[in-house]
C-alpha cells in the first residue's frame, strides 16, 4: 500500500468518474458498483467494502485501526483486519481483495513472513520489492505462445498488429491496485508488469485459488515481470485500432540491447 496516495473526504466524490465500462474493470464491475453506490451515500470505503465482502475477506476498517509504527502487511496478516484510508487507492485495494482473497493473502503472508524475518528496513529486499511490485501494479496474461513470445521480445508490432487475431484468445488481467486507480484517468504510457508464469492457462488461468498457488518466494525474488502498456490491448482504446498507436517509442519501447548495432565498414 502506498502511503502516499492522496486522501479524499468521506463520500469519496472520485468515485463518480469511474467509468464501469472499461474493459479492465471487468473483474471487479459487479462489487465496485455496490460498493460505490455505498460511498455516494456518504459511508466511508471501509464501511462500504465490510458491508460487501464474503466471509472469506478480512474485515476492512478505518485507518485509525493501525497503531502507530506498525507494519501495515504485518498487522494485516496479525489481525486479519485492511485498514482502509477514504481515497481511490484503497477503495481499489479493497475490490481486489473481494475478487481475489486467496491471492492476496498469499502476497500477505509472504509480506509478513519477510517482514518478521528481516524486519522493516530502508529498503524492502527483492521479494518484498517484487510482492509489491505486482501488489500494486500487477498482471496476469493468458495468451496463445506466440503472444507470449512477442511479449517477452517487446515485439510490439507482433504483439499487437501482426498477430492482433490472436488477441481474441487471450485475456489480460489487471491486478494492481494502483495500477486500477490510474486508469481512472487513461493514458497511454500507463503500464502493467505482466507475472511470467505460464503455470495456469485457460479457465483456471484468473481462478483465485490457482492464482495464490502460482505465487512462489523463489521465482518473485528473480523479478519475472514484463511491461505491457495497458492501452495497447486491442478492445481497450479506440486509438489502438490504428497501427499508428505502436509507432510511439516512448511507450512501446523495445527490449534493453535489441537495438541494432551499427553496421561495421
Amino acid at each position: 500500500m502506498d502511503g502516499g496516495a492522496r486522501a479524499l473526504s468521506p463520500g469519496l466524490p472520485a468515485v463518480a468518474a469511474i467509468e464501469w465500462a472499461a474493459p479492465w474493470l471487468a473483474p471487479y464491475r459487479d462489487p465496485g458498483e455496490a460498493v460505490a453506490r455505498a460511498i455516494a451515500q456518504g459511508g466511508t470505503v471501509a464501511a462500504a467494502l465490510q458491508a460487501a465482502k464474503p466471509p472469506a475477506v478480512p474485515d476492512f476498517v478505518t485507518q485509525d485501526a493501525l497503531p502507530e509504527g506498525q507494519a501495515y502487511e504485518a498487522h494485516i496478516f496479525r489481525t486479519r483486519t485492511v485498514p482502509t484510508r477514504d481515497n481511490l487507492h484503497d477503495f481499489f485495494n479493497g475490490l481486489v481483495w473481494l475478487a481475489f482473497p486467496e491471492t492476496k493473502r498469499r502476497l500477505n503472508e509472504l509480506q509478513a513472513t519477510e517482514i518478521a524475518r528481516a524486519g522493516v528496513g530502508a529498503t524492502r529486499g527483492p521479494l518484498r520489492d517484487a510482492l509489491t511490485l505486482f501488489d500494486e501494479n500487477g498482471a496476469v496474461l493468458d495468451a496463445p505462445p506466440a503472444l507470449w513470445e512477442a511479449l517477452i521480445a517487446r515485439d510490439w508490432q507482433a504483439l499487437f498488429v501482426t498477430q492482433r487475431s490472436l488477441w481474441q484468445d487471450a485475456r489480460l488481467l489487471l491486478f494492481g491496485h494502483a495500477l486500477l486507480e490510474k486508469l481512472v484517468t487513461p493514458r497511454k504510457p500507463i503500464t502493467a508488469h505482466v507475472l511470467l508464469t505460464h503455470r495456469a492457462t485457460g479457465s483456471t488461468a484468473f481462478d483465485d485459488a490457482a492464482m495464490a498457488r502460482n505465487i512462489d518466494a523463489k521465482q518473485l525474488e528473480a523479478k519475472p515481470f514484463v511491461p505491457i502498456p495497458v492501452l495497447g490491448v486491442p478492445g481497450w482504446c479506440v486509438e489502438n485500432t490504428s497501427a499508428s498507436f505502436y509507432a510511439d517509442p516512448q511507450v512501446f519501447r523495445p527490449l534493453p540491447g535489441a537495438l541494432s548495432e551499427p553496421k561495421s565498414r
